[in-house]
């Protein structure tokens, strides 16, 4: 087996909960048992773990059930479990008492970190990939060369290869067409660093566009937190809709459904996107929807209503002046416009998947498309390349359309980091015996 200098077998771009299960996938895998363990380094731009930091609100629920995390379906007895995170925390008595499947954002993103400690070896924070590159010596490519740019202040460049590159660098904020940020116009993924600035006693009215789940729970906060202030929830909808969270549709998000998805047809994959996308797209909790119209209706008996549903509507603008935005709104139901002065917009409107191309560079030409010009992948996450290149290119996201409506989610991310830490291990075997 060929050694490289300042090589890994595995180089991560990203390091959120995907590449973290990855990293612990990794860790535990029996190919260790060989007594080469898997190398493997990882590249986060964020200066340290953050997974959205900006909507850890006080009151918001985690809406996979704490056996989800990052290791127990692949890996029951795994030290990194979220059952031994509470046990090392001296929780786990108190938080079986609760009788909740659902912890607080706040307590899972301190799982987060408590894995993470344990790879500060292999992970660098403040490091972003500014470009992947094929070798330059010619021949059918086994590495690719990557560049990092420390961004810190006394940062520099620096060079890596590795074997096999992991892709998983999150979700793009959406904003509404027309619209973009401003100081007091935001997305959903920086709202409480934003919130935060606000003079709270100066607010009296913030309007939030979207009808999902993070949409639904800046409202509440919101509400909640400026007792003075009018919040507008304005969305193309009658009303919030429920997300269906029963025994049977969840069944969309076990690990068999990946195979059922991936070698179905056409006809079958667009009726699972049809049938199951109220499990996760644009859907609130029943708790919350019930809350908010609890609100409501309590506003009413008092006669001083603080909450109001701008259902069947649309932004078609947002423009700031100084300390106020004027919103242009189109109703669905007339056809008809009317403008909304308030002091916050924010923007719940969702994310785009990842799109890997720019990141890709001197790789993406040799990264097999289909007839819809998408990126041919192979059931363990891996791109399908042409014969110059025999290094691994996996993705953490992106794959809906082969993978399903799991491939960007929490709910399946430990059995897909166990099967990329399989491939992984597998071509590394069989690279060893081809060349023995």
């Amino acid at each position: 087996m060929e050694q490289l200098s300042d090589a890994y077998e595995v180089v991560g771009i990203g390091f959120g909960p995907s590449n973290l299960s990855l990293a612990i996938a990794l860790e535990e895998h029996e190919g260790r048992r060989d007594g080469q363990p898997i190398s493997a380094a990882f590249f986060e731009k964020q200066p340290a773990l953050g997974w959205h930091r900006n909507m850890l609100l006080p009151s918001a629920k985690m809406q996979i059930s704490f056996l989800k995390d990052l290791a127990t379906f692949r890996n029951p007895a795994s030290q990194f479990s979220f059952v031994n995170y509470l046990h090392a925390a001296g929780r786990l008595a108190q938080f079986v008492n609760n009788q909740d499947f659902f912890p607080t954002r706040q307590e899972f993103h301190d799982y987060l970190e408590w894995a993470e400690s344990s790879f500060s070896d292999r992970v660098s924070y403040s490091s972003e990939v500014t470009s992947v590159r094929l070798p330059r010596d010619g021949g059918p490519a086994g590495h690719v060369e990557v560049e990092v740019r420390d961004t810190t202040p006394r940062g520099g460049v620096r060079t890596v290869r590795a074997r096999n590159l992991v892709v998983s660098t999150g979700l793009v904020p959406r904003m509404p067409a027309g619209i973009d940020r401003d100081t007091r116009i935001w997305h959903s993924s920086e709202f409480l660093e934003r919130f935060r600035t606000l003079d709270h006693r100066a607010v009296k009215r913030v309007a939030v566009v979207g009808a999902g789940q993070s949409a639904a729970e800046i409202v509440r906060f919101v509400y909640d937190s400026v007792p003075g202030a009018t919040v507008f929830a304005i969305m193309p909808s009658y009303g919030y809709s429920i997300a269906d969270d029963t025994p049977f549709a969840n069944r969309i998000f076990d690990a068999s459904a990946v195979d059922d998805y991936y070698h179905g047809g056409e006809r079958s994959k667009d009726a699972v996107w049809r049938y199951h996308r109220n499990t996760n797209y644009g859907v609130v909790d029943d708790e919350v929807i019930r809350d908010l119209h609890q609100r409501a209706y309590d506003d009413e008996v008092r006669g001083t209503p603080r909450l109001e549903f701008v259902n069947l509507s649309k932004v078609d603008s947002a423009k700031q002046t100084g300390g106020t935005v004027r919103l242009t709104l189109n109703s669905l139901r007339s056809d008809e416009t009317s403008d909304l002065d308030v002091d916050a917009l924010v923007c719940a409107t969702g994310y785009d998947s990842m799109e890997p191309s720019e990141l890709l560079g001197e790789l993406e030409p040799h990264c097999l498309r289909d007839e819809q010009g998408r990126f041919r992948v192979e059931r363990d996450y891996r791109l399908a390349t042409g014969p110059d290149v025999h290094c691994g290119i996996y993705l953490q996201g992106g794959t809906e359309h082969t993978h399903g409506l799991a491939s960007s989610l929490l709910s399946n991310i430990a059995v897909r980091s166990g099967e990329i830490a399989d491939s992984i291990a597998e071509r590394r075997t069989n690279r060893q015996y081809s060349t023995a």
